[in-house]
């Protein structure tokens, strides 16, 4: 049966019958921010086919299709957070774009539809780009502003894992590449620059057109052009939903003095070298410069650990012929071969005077992706991304958000994503430096991480989606993957990992978040080089390795695969699922002028055998395949129980 068409009514998603609905999937997938087939970082590369790469077989190839969807099916998700990048469409140069792969990526969205899955667009992104050591943005980007990206690692400009690793060595763990060091990009001088112009250029370097534009507009317009390219061919697609803005922005230097380092305060996300604007701008002129190192953040605020000297060979990343445009603008300038501050308070100002980044910044953003989409069809939902940082540093939401927006954070356990271990006993959460012991106190920690990402949307009144939730499967140096490897079969291979997913889906409940887990890759590994095939993070819910004797390929399924109520006869109050005793139970109040009734889902995974469901005399039970089925008659609030039965005794109290 199609998907019923999906709206936003206040904080809830609802269908076309009334419905409450819960959206519970999965990013698909973690290798579609690289190329196909050979582009993932376990691979080394000089992004000399920067322009010429393909995308097509990100996620998976077509004729794979069937398998991948009626996995994810049969684990009971409903939706899929699509991944794609500006990279994939327009890889070739501004406005050639990947017709073949648009034409591929709409395809696999539109099969998505028939296996019952809601989808929304996801334009991904990490540390700008491939060539600054993440994802998203083309090559021809840096070209266009006067960089060059080949320059990059000798500068230390970005910490790129394909110039930084060494792939003779057999050692998969390497000084040279520290594991999780991707996000340090974000401060260098690449990312520094890309993000300040993309987002500040108006104002910043008034005087810096491309192509008869300012390099804002340039840059803003190229990127727009590429969602609205997707965004007309998908619009035919009733199941699909709405668009991300774009994942996880940064905003580069923008706030900061020119001098500051950001040292003396900083966020919980930091790492690696603590570099300045001025820092930044010196390292691209090719000036050696001394900064601090920050560590220590999965151990609460992270402090500064040591010093490195950067770019000591004095490179310069701009281009021959080329002129750093902030220099141009007036905000530095070199002499004696040192970069002295001309303006300190520059990316403080915005257009109108003091910046104030969710106004000056991400409105207009906001509102420039809401037009752009809401041109193709009117009701898309705008999954809404503010910079990752931001609630730590006291910067939220825009006071006027688009309407029909939806606040679609991020969360992980910190310091499970950064140490890559988990011990139940003696944990730690990164965000606020407490021990935690117990599975009490660490569902507790998640619950208030969770809640707090939900408490973001109070300010415009709009549902909540956590568009990424996951952990690392590679626990311990891949602990998993050796007993594996050695014949262990059973859930104690990944009970970490099952007990982590649990506690967060937990969490999830007791918040009534809709979500989406990070994530599923198609040709995830267990390799501790190649994992998800980008910078050795491995947080699948499938790898093929597992799929064997039966297995379907699932890790730790019994900490994500369980019951939820998929849509609800009237209004969600509550649910809960005891996970050692298999019992589900959801409180709903009913509307009985909703002709539709409950779906509860009921993945294998959870039940593996058969389910007995008590409602109130007055409902009608249905079970199959795909899950539990109540019709209510009457108004009033209902509780709703499931267990884990016998087929005969399903069969008796299924009244169908």
């Amino acid at each position: 049966m199609p998907l019923s068409p999906l709206r936003i009514v206040g904080d809830r998603f609802r269908d076309a019958h009334g419905r409450d609905v819960l959206l519970r999937g999965v990013n698909l997938g973690g290798d579609s921010k690289m190329p196909w087939p050979n582009g993932g970082t376990d691979r080394p590369s000089d992004f000399a086919d920067q322009r010429t790469v393909s995308f097509i077989g990100r996620p998976f190839p077509l004729e794979q299709a069937d398998e991948h969807f009626t996995r994810l099916r049969a684990w009971g998700f409903n939706c899929l957070r699509l991944l794609t990048t500006w990279e994939a469409i327009e890889h070739a140069g501004p406005g050639l774009y990947d017709t073949d792969y648009l034409d591929y990526y709409v395809e696999i969205a539109r099969l998505a539809g028939e296996y019952g899955f809601y989808v929304f667009v996801d334009f991904h992104q990490d540390a700008w780009s491939r060539m600054s050591g993440g994802s998203g943005a083309p090559g021809w980007t840096f070209e266009a502003v006067g960089l060059d990206f080949t320059r990059f690692h000798a500068a230390n400009a970005a910490l790129v894992m394909q110039h930084a690793f060494d792939y003779e060595d057999p050692n998969p763990h390497q000084a040279g590449y520290p594991p999780m060091s991707w996000s340090s990009n974000y401060k260098l001088p690449a990312n520094g620059v890309m993000w300040s112009l993309f987002f500040g250029g108006r104002w910043l370097t008034p005087a810096f057109l491309i192509d008869g534009v300012n390099v804002q507009d340039f840059l803003q317009g190229r990127y727009l052009a590429c969602v609205d390219q997707l965004a007309s061919r998908l619009a035919p697609l009733a199941h699909v939903i709405g668009f991300d803005s774009l994942n996880e922005p940064s905003i580069g230097w923008l706030g900061q003095n020119l001098s500051e380092r950001g040292v003396e305060n900083p966020s919980p996300l930091a790492m690696g070298p603590a570099i300045s604007p001025l820092d930044g701008l010196a390292l691209a002129r090719g000036v050696a410069t001394t900064v601090p190192v920050l560590g220590g953040r999965e151990e609460g605020t992270p402090r500064v650990v040591g010093e490195r000297t950067l770019n000591p060979g004095g490179i310069s990343i701009w281009r021959d012929g080329a002129s750093c445009p902030f220099e141009q603008a007036g905000l530095y300038a070199m002499r004696d071969g040192r970069a002295e501050p001309r303006d300190e308070r520059a990316f403080r100002r915005g257009p109108r005077g003091e910046l104030d980044v969710s106004e000056d910044v991400f409105a207009p953003f906001f509102d420039a992706v809401a037009e752009t989409i809401r041109a193709h069809r009117a009701e898309w939902a705008l999954f809404a991304e503010i910079e990752v940082a931001g609630p730590f540093v006291g910067r939220f939401y825009p006071r006027s958000m688009p309407a029909a927006s939806v606040n679609a954070p991020h969360w992980y356990d910190l310091a499970n994503l950064t140490t890559k271990k988990f011990d139940v006993h003696d944990h730690v959460d990164a965000f606020t430096g407490r021990r935690l012991r117990g599975e009490a106190e660490i569902g507790e920690s998640y619950r208030q991480g969770l809640d707090a990402r939900k408490e973001l949307a109070r300010s415009f009144g709009g549902p909540s989606l956590i568009g990424e939730i996951g952990v690392q499967f590679d626990l311990e140096a891949g602990a998993a993957y050796r007993a594996w490897e050695a014949g262990e079969r059973g859930p104690h291979v990944f009970a970490k990992q099952a007990l982590m997913l649990g506690l967060m889906a937990d969490a999830l409940d007791a918040c009534l978040l809709s979500a989406t887990w990070w994530n599923y890759t198609a040709s995830n590994r267990n390799d501790l080089r190649v994992g998800d095939g980008w910078n050795q993070e491995d947080l699948s819910l499938y790898s093929a390795d597992q799929q064997e004797d039966g297995s379907d390929g699932g890790r730790a399924t019994d900490g994500f695969a369980r019951p939820y109520v998929r849509a609800a006869q009237g209004q969600l109050v509550g649910q809960h699922f005891d996970r050692r005793h298999r019992i589900f139970e959801a409180v709903i109040d009913i509307d009985p002028a909703i002709a539709m009734p409950t779906e509860i889902a009921t993945p294998l995974a959870a039940y593996p055998a058969c389910v007995t469901v008590e409602a109130p005399p007055a409902c009608r039970v249905a079970t199959d395949e795909d899950g539990v089925r109540i019709f209510a008659s009457a108004p009033g609030r209902i509780s709703i129980r499931i267990s884990p039965e016998s087929q005969e005794l399903r069969r008796a109290s299924s009244g169908a």
